[in-house]
């Protein structure tokens, strides 16, 4: 392998915006990060509320002519 092509690794301190921090090895020295293990949904079981209201029912409207022309047909097979 030819020298000083690989950038050096050294210990990384990761801070969360939740106020987590833990090191890591990386070529950065320091790194933070919005969303950490002890605070994302996925790890925790809590899951946040997100503003989803009206995406279900877009959906509903704009497929509503669709759906309702495979309800028949589903009933006669």
């Amino acid at each position: 392998m030819k020298k000083q092509l690989h950038p050096e690794i050294s210990e990384t301190k990761v801070t969360c915006g939740c106020g987590n921090s833990f090191t890591l090895n990386s070529v950065k020295k320091e790194l933070k990060v919005s969303i950490c293990w002890k605070c994302h949904p996925f790890y925790t079981g809590q899951h946040k509320l997100i503003d989803t209201a009206g995406r279900l029912e877009k959906f509903r409207k704009k497929y509503k002519n669709y759906m309702e022309k495979l309800s028949p047909a589903s009933k006669k097979s």
